[in-house]
């Protein structure tokens, strides 16, 4: 029986794919073989020892220390693209709302006071303050083409935009799923140059923070609007403030309230809204609770943030799932304690990803608790897993 740890209320529908025949599940348990959240803080919560995976039913995993629970052979798995859409659609909404102005113009609406007749009087005397703009023939400007951004760029395409898109590290699985009319920008500053409005999609690491700044604001267009459903930190907002006063930037849309934007004329906050949807909390859901259960099951690993991905059919026998570190000739040790064990190897696979790599081993018979203590004591391996059969 598998134990899962819920730190926040994830999906019934998520929930569901684990069987209640294998998996007690509770907002209160101990000794998880693995936990599912949501927003919840881990940083400074104790790491069970019992813990073989982390399911993030989102995309982002800024709230799980993931470093501190790759050292200990500990997977962190996330849900991308499971809330792509309901991203999209806030994005599309967004734009909408900067063009046209729908914010201000909806608080005029809602202030004006006066029988009908005063009342329509002065919304057709005031329209001309909210006059806006129409998206096609705009030129959009994406910069990351993962799960959202490519959702985005298609459907500004379907709106009659412009669209060129900005991602140094596209996979081939995003580039297929690319409308074939967006076009490729060499730099994030060449793309900002050309673009009406901006969309941004990348996560915030050290190399984003402050993507959007002061002399990248200088050499944007007149009158840009600038989307950001992606982190907050990627925005350097005192500078947008500076270039709204300026009049450089007609309107800053993010998902991300502060005390410095949320009251700003020329700044539309939304409450973090982009995953908000009964559809992408459900989607975020199954896709984290079938990777966990996969990887508890059968130690493959898909759409995790630190390890290899990894997959191995089930083959008859017994399997081991072995984390380590990157280092030279670590499978030829694992692959010695077992022969001298005179286990034969049925199947197995070794994959790497940056500082740590991820052994999957099925072997003919079981294996004896010696041999597991010999390959857990191997210099460079984090931890060493008998699957249930």
């Amino acid at each position: 029986m598998y134990k899962i740890l819920t730190l926040n209320n994830i999906s019934v529908a998520g929930l569901e794919r684990l069987s209640r025949d294998r998996y007690e599940i509770a907002s209160e348990i101990q000794h998880p073989d693995a936990i599912l959240l949501r927003s919840y803080k881990m940083h400074d919560m104790e790491v069970p020892a019992t813990l073989k995976a982390v399911g993030r039913a989102g995309a982002g995993v800024n709230n799980i220390p993931v470093e501190r629970l790759s050292t200990l052979g500990i997977p962190v798995f996330n849900a991308p693209g499971a809330n792509a859409n309901a991203v999209k659609e806030l994005v599309v909404a967004g734009m909408l709302m900067a063009a046209r102005n729908i914010c201000p113009a909806w608080d005029f609406a809602r202030g004006v006071e006066g029988d009908d007749s005063t009342i329509n009087k002065r919304v057709e005397a005031g329209k001309k303050d909210f006059a806006g703009f129409e998206l096609p023939g705009r030129t959009l400007g994406v910069i990351g083409l993962g799960a959202i951004g490519v959702k985005v760029a298609n459907a500004a395409q379907r709106l009659g935009m412009k669209v060129i898109g900005y991602d140094p590290q596209l996979t081939v699985q995003s580039a297929w799923r690319l409308s074939s009319d967006v076009r490729k920008a060499n730099s994030a500053d060449e793309l900002l140059a050309k673009s009406d409005v901006v969309s941004l999609h990348v996560p915030e690491v050290e190399a984003t923070k402050g993507l959007i700044n002061e002399s990248r604001l200088a050499n944007m267009k007149h009158g840009v609007v600038i989307l950001n459903f992606a982190r907050a930190g990627i925005v350097d907002s005192e500078a947008v403030l500076a270039a709204i006063k300026a009049g450089k930037v007609r309107s800053y849309v993010c998902d991300f309230p502060s005390n410095l934007l949320k009251n700003h004329p020329g700044v539309i906050t939304l409450p973090h809204l982009g995953a908000s949807t009964k559809e992408a909390e459900e989607n975020c859901a199954i896709m984290v609770a079938d990777q966990v259960r996969e990887f508890l099951e059968n130690g493959n690993i898909v759409n995790s943030v630190n390890f290899p991905e990894i997959e191995m059919p089930r083959a008859e026998g017994v399997r081991i799932a072995i984390a380590n570190s990157n280092v030279p000739n670590m499978v030829g040790q694992i692959s010695t304690a077992m022969a001298n064990a005179g286990l034969n190897i049925i199947d197995m696979i070794n994959k790497s990803r940056n500082e740590l790599a991820y052994t999957l081993v099925d072997v003919d018979k079981d294996i004896p608790k010696v041999v597991v203590n010999e390959i857990s004591e191997i210099n460079g391996v984090l931890s060493v897993r008998v699957l249930e059969g």
